[in-house]
């Protein structure tokens, strides 16, 4: 039987009311022809119509890759429950996503669960469970005391509900079938088996084909390439649980890359050939992150101002010769070892040394093997609540912070300490502040919670630390502690003035930031371990 058909023809069946699910991780293994054929039957044709699509993670990068872009159109998307929403300005058009236009004018009904969760509950459809039940989330904004992860005012079902089992309130996801799967694969051979031999990620592609197929649906693979013959070895999804193979040789491997061997280490790059890190203010905070990183832990980055951690740390020579493994590094993803990217590339590692699926990856951070965690924050309030998931008219979700905040030991939250306009110089002085951002990241109520951070410390005996280009806290059960500050910061204006709530304690006597944090050629870190 030919598997192999056009895009086109292989979203042709999808019918009115159909559950539709992909998977990407931003331009990585974005199956980005076949969701574009789908967005453009419905603009030919107005059908199907009323589709609920489920993504674990946020799928294309809403520019060249466009994604769930494709298929953000009114009419042809009722529903959408998602991981993470992309939001970036298109430098091209000047425009933001249209799915996040759809979701701020409450056009459709949008759901955002922690991506622990939208990976993991694909393996209670596949196994035709009542639902996925989890502590992680509870007292987040996916908990329905805090909204129930509903993202729309047009979002009314109870998605979520909080149940308890012997005296334990858990929160409980109840399943539904998947009638479609749009995965991506690197290659297939006629028989429709799938190997993701050079694709630097697999997310929780094996799974949704698994899922689908389970619920009596249909399989669509995009694929690179079809080979004849391979060991089966390298076969990670049979060809019986595909049903339709759709060919685009020339499909992007991400944003900005079309191909790069580096990323699955079928070459090795070189160290002189890794991007550098200008200096900025997000260098200085990421430079100060670094020094938190202990040897033999295994570190988990989030995207955002922590993501240049690695890089930084490559920059300084920490990792020459063999001395990167002594600093195992993971994201979200599944990429462990090598270079942790920034960015659009943010996601995949240079020169990996593992890739796991995207569920395996969050059984490794449920399961609290990554102790350190290094995160960005939007916000951080006087309940010690922080949120990186809905502010102002952002609305990307957690991605998946609020599993990896919940199950590490040790937090940090890096990010500036006002945004929008922050403006100040830097230099072997220390930081002077020329101009404050507009908007304050420590407010009195955050907008969403993300992860409660008092709780942590007082419930789970984590320890964590906010650092920022000026000044660096330590969280305590009752509040903050301001413990660092940058030479050259007034700490009345530039510090306490620029925070809605106070410092519980000021550590006496405070330490100065090291000063080579604001130097062009910065020494070394001092590392911790």
């Amino acid at each position: 039987m030919n598997k192999i058909v056009s895009a086109s023809a292989a979203v042709a069946g999808i019918p009115d009311g159909a559950t539709v699910a992909s998977a990407g991780v931003i331009g990585w293994v974005t199956p980005d022809s076949v969701l574009r054929a789908l967005g453009q039957r419905f603009a030919e044709t107005a059908g199907p119509r009323d589709l609920t699509f489920y993504f674990p993670c946020g799928t294309g990068d809403a520019m060249g890759i466009k994604g769930m872009d494709h298929v953000a159109r009114e009419g042809l998307m009722k529903r959408i429950v998602s991981g993470s929403f992309i939001n970036p300005v298109d430098p091209v058009t000047g425009k933001r996503p249209e799915l996040m236009r759809l979701i701020r004018e409450n056009r459709i009904e949008a759901y955002s669960w922690p991506i622990g969760a939208s990976m993991h509950w694909l393996r209670e459809v596949a196994r035709k469970s009542p639902g996925y039940i989890t502590r992680v989330g509870l007292g987040t904004y996916a908990d329905p005391r805090h909204g129930g992860g509903k993202f729309t005012e047009k979002a009314q079902d109870d998605l979520i509900r909080r149940i308890e089992i012997d005296g334990e309130d858990l929160l409980y996801y109840p399943t539904w079938p998947i009638d479609v799967a749009i995965i991506r694969a690197a290659s297939a051979d006629r028989h429709g088996n799938l190997s993701w031999e050079d694709e630097p990620l697999t997310t929780a592609n094996l799974a949704l084909a698994i899922a689908a197929k389970a619920s009596g649906g249909r399989v669509i693979a995009q694929v690179r390439r079809i080979v004849d013959q391979r060991p089966a070895s390298h076969v990670r999804l049979p060809g019986i649980l595909v049903d339709s193979i759709v060919v685009d040789e020339n499909m992007m491997m991400t944003t900005d890359t079309p191909y790069e061997e580096a990323y699955f280490s079928g070459k090795r790059m070189a160290a002189a050939h890794l991007p550098l890190t200008h200096m900025s203010l997000d260098k200085i905070i990421a430079r100060r992150v670094a020094q938190e990183v202990r040897r033999g832990e295994l570190a988990i980055y989030g995207f955002g101002a922590a993501t240049d951690v690695p890089l930084v740390m490559a920059e300084q020579g920490l990792f020459d010769g063999d001395a990167i493994y002594d600093y195992p590094a993971t994201t979200e993803h599944g990429a462990y070892g090598g270079i942790v990217m920034p960015g659009w590339q943010f996601s995949a590692n240079i020169n990996p040394d593992a890739i796991v699926d995207g569920l395996t990856q969050f059984d490794v951070i449920d399961g609290g093997l990554c102790s350190f965690a290094a995160l960005s924050f939007a916000q951080f309030d006087a309940r010690g609540v922080v949120n990186v998931s809905k502010f102002g008219a952002a609305n990307p979700g957690a991605g998946g912070f609020i599993d990896i905040a919940q199950n590490a030991k040790r937090l940090v939250f890096a990010g500036t300490f006002t945004t929008a306009g922050l403006d100040a110089s830097y230099g072997p002085h220390g930081l002077t502040v020329n101009r404050e951002g507009k908007v304050r990241k420590f407010v009195p109520a955050a907008d969403s919670i993300t992860y409660d951070v008092f709780a942590g410390v007082r419930d789970r005996g984590q320890t964590a630390r906010i650092i920022t280009e000026r000044a660096v806290f330590d969280v305590a059960e009752d509040g903050l502690v301001l413990i660092e500050v940058a030479s050259g910061i007034d700490l009345r204006r530039d510090v306490l003035e620029q925070m809605d709530f106070a410092p519980v304690r000021i550590a006496e006597p405070m330490k100065t930031m090291d000063a080579a944090l604001f130097t062009e050629d910065a020494p070394t870190a001092r590392l911790a371990g």
